[in-house]
């Protein structure tokens, strides 16, 4: 397995293939035409000159898959050159090399290799200029920065540029998948809340014909069967408007706008009335103590979570509790709205609405989701339920 990884990848791309045909071809063109760099340098025969030549033309082959191989060959090829007639070839070849090793190579040999040979070029021409003492000398300087220090700053600039480029396309991909996070996490967040007020705003209505049915069919007169059709047909009514009030605001609500009105603690009063309609055949009588200071309402989002908060108290108290009264106490007082609601605790005689406990859970959730405190369960005779919820809206990532 090793030994076929390792063979894939030291295979030779294509272009790189392409290109080391073309340089050497191109080298030997040079040669045959006795175009040579130095031709006045060196005792080796002029043929001494195709060797280096070849070398780095097969170094070009692995250029992509083994730079730093390629270099350091390379480098050794491009000195030996210079005791011969010498190659232009070899030397384009040695820039490819160098150029190839920055753009290919590991991150360190990419960072050093353009001060290294920038370094060098400094070297060399001052060293130059001091053993030669002329302003030709600064040829050399030139020609060296050339054929090692631009083509490595060449492929840094390349390098940075495709990994600047490949950081951008990753942020793309993780902002777009943030994106898709948060999205999931408001669809689930809104219908929770959905969830919330279609229970809310049906199981009180849902739980007055419950409990009405119930007594017709158990207590077979007529007064009863008259008053409990009664009660329930006005439940009906009112919970097929608030079903079509929500079917309105999935449907029209946008931008800006709202579908319709939201409940707010000014409809209490008309809320516990009809709790005192639907709880009169089960023995319940329902007070309300609204103790806030008229015109400072809270906050909308405030009143809404309040109000609910009340209705579903109310609808667990016809479905529950025993004859008594309900009392329902709200406040406001040093920027905290308080609802409390007790309802008596026993056995009761009549009919009893099957419940879930969605309900407690649903007056949980809309408290905490506005940074309030919420609290419910038997003290003593007294069911007791008692949300504090700021008056300002604060909300609270869950």
């Amino acid at each position: 397995m090793d030994g076929t990884v390792t063979e894939k990848s030291l295979r030779p791309h294509r272009d790189d293939v392409l290109l080391a045909v073309v340089s050497v071809a191109a080298g030997l063109v040079f040669w045959s035409l006795g175009v040579y760099s130095s031709p006045g340098r060196g005792s080796l025969p002029a043929w001494a000159a195709l060797v280096p030549l070849v070398v780095l033309g097969a170094m070009e082959l692995l250029r992509r898959t083994a730079p730093q191989v390629t270099l350091t060959v390379g480098t050794v090829g491009v000195i030996a050159d210079q005791f011969t007639v010498g190659s232009l070839a070899t030397v384009v070849i040695f820039t490819d090399l160098m150029y190839a090793a920055v753009v290919y190579g590991k991150p360190a040999m990419a960072r050093r290799l353009p001060v290294t040979t920038g370094l060098i070029t400094v070297v060399v021409t001052i060293a130059s200029l001091a053993w030669l003492r002329t302003p030709q000398a600064l040829l050399i300087g030139a020609v060296t920065g050339i054929v090692s220090f631009a083509p490595a700053l060449t492929g840094a600039t390349l390098r940075n540029h495709r990994e600047a480029a490949e950081a951008a396309r990753l942020r793309a991909e993780q902002t777009a998948l943030l994106a898709e996070m948060d999205r999931s996490q408001a669809v689930a967040a809104e219908r929770a809340r959905m969830a919330r007020e279609l229970h809310d705003m049906v199981a009180n209505h849902l739980s007055a014909i419950a409990i009405h049915s119930t007594a017709a069919l158990s207590i077979d007169t007529a007064a009863t069967s008259r008053d409990a059709l009664g009660v329930i047909r006005e439940n009906s009514v009112q919970g097929l408007a608030e079903m079509r009030r929500l079917i309105g605001l999935l449907r029209d609500a946008g931008g800006d706008q709202e579908a319709v009105a939201v409940p707010s603690l000014d409809g209490l009063d008309a809320l516990i009335g009809q709790a005192g309609t639907n709880g009169s055949a089960s023995g319940l009588t329902f007070v309300l103590h609204d103790d806030r200071p008229s015109g400072e309402p809270a906050a909308a989002p405030v009143e809404l979570a309040a109000y609910r908060i009340v209705q579903e108290s109310l609808t667990n108290a016809l479905k529950h509790a025993a004859p008594g009264t309900v009392t329902v106490r709200v406040a406001h007082e040093d920027g905290l709205l308080s609802v409390v609601v007790d309802s008596p605790y026993g056995e009761r005689p009549g009919p009893r609405a099957p419940g879930s406990g969605a309900g407690l859970i649903g007056m949980r959730e809309r408290t905490e989701l506005l940074g309030g405190k919420f609290t419910a369960g038997r003290a003593g005779s007294v069911w007791h339920v008692r949300a504090i919820l700021p008056a300002e809206e604060k909300a609270v990532e869950m």
